[in-house]
């Protein structure tokens, strides 16, 4: 008599449970309970059923369609987040899955408007790159497509998140200017911009208030704005000046030694300063600033990992990775003369 095959029906009908649940513990997926798993694995052995070694391999290594969505301002930071879409771009390559791009304008953003491939779920996953706005990351989470976010997070955002250590960058910059010497040390920032900023705040702080140092209030600018005329023109309504700047980016480094000159100051000899990021900005400035270097790479190639990994984890707790910096002395910093 020709002995009946086994399929994952015949499992499915034995355990009393659906063909889905039996190829879902069978292939290693979330969607069936570690007691389900374990119960389809034995019965599938004391069946005798065979498990396509061939089927196995093109589920692993299967290619994915990967969505990348940024807020038009993010996608004009070519030299930062630039930097960040090259090495996912690269990254995408070397797994052979293919990558699809949508910028959101402010009309979308407001009116919560999806990219089609998100609305028609023809991606497997999402990389969310920066600050877009809550609701609207939210309204993308709600798809239920696995999403990581770069270089971004909310309390009330819940999602894996790829972020630089912001706390011990802003730590480690103000740490180093104390270790200089200085004890006048001016924070300048928009904190209300971006989480990271703020957790720049926090480092300072922290910092400061390690080493008893005094945070003069006057020396501490929460609601900068990135041009020419606010910097100098708080600079200039100021009656004295800190020994050393730490500034959450470098664009705004860039512009306090800029202002600065133009009031008379040396630059580090009066004041020194200290930036964020180690953008261009900071590399073609007069003098070089110092600054805390950011892996840009990393935040590719960490994303698309987490992004596989959650894709196959979906009910797993999220978690939130943050990459480590690096300070980067140069010409803009020495210990104070005053």
């Amino acid at each position: 008599m020709k002995q009946r095959k086994v399929t994952m029906q015949t499992i499915a009908d034995a355990l009393n449970i659906s063909k889905n649940s039996v190829s879902q513990a069978l292939a290693g997926k979330d969607g069936v309970s570690e007691e389900t798993r374990r119960l389809v694995i034995e019965t599938a052995k004391r069946l005798g059923y065979v498990y396509s070694e061939s089927r196995k391999k093109k589920q692993s290594n299967r290619s994915g369609n990967i969505g990348l969505i940024a807020s038009d301002f993010a996608f004009s930071q070519r030299s930062f987040f630039g930097d960040i879409y090259l090495s996912i771009e690269q990254e995408c390559t070397k797994r052979g899955m293919a990558l699809q791009i949508q910028s959101i304008n402010p009309e979308a953003r407001d009116k919560l408007m999806l990219p089609s491939f998100l609305q028609n779920q023809t991606v497997d996953g999402v990389l969310i790159l920066s600050h877009i706005s809550t609701d609207y990351i939210n309204t993308v989470l709600a798809t239920g497509i696995p999403a990581v976010l770069i270089d971004h997070h909310h309390p009330r955002i819940h999602a894996d998140c790829i972020l630089t250590n912001n706390r011990f960058g802003g730590y480690d910059a103000v740490s180093y200017l104390i270790g200089l010497g200085h004890r006048e040390i001016g924070f300048w920032g928009n904190i209300s911009f971006s989480p990271s900023y703020y957790e720049r705040l926090e480092g300072y702080l922290w910092a400061m208030s390690e080493a008893g140092l005094d945070v003069n209030p006057e020396w501490i600018v929460k609601d900068a704005i990135e041009e020419a005329a606010d910097v100098s023109g708080k600079l200039s309504r100021m009656a004295s000046q800190p020994t050393a700047w730490f500034c959450v980016n470098d664009g705004l480094g860039f512009l306090i030694i800029s202002s600065l000159q133009q009031m008379g100051y040396k630059i580090p000899e009066d004041v020194s300063v200290c930036s964020f990021d180690n953008g261009q900005l900071s590399r073609i400035n007069t003098p070089t600033t110092t600054t805390i270097a950011v892996d840009l790479a990393k935040f590719g190639q960490k994303a698309i990992e987490q992004l596989l990994w959650r894709m196959e984890h979906r009910s797993e707790p999220y978690v939130e990775i943050l990459l480590p910096t690096t300070l980067i002395e140069r010409e803009s910093t020495k210990s104070p003369s005053r």
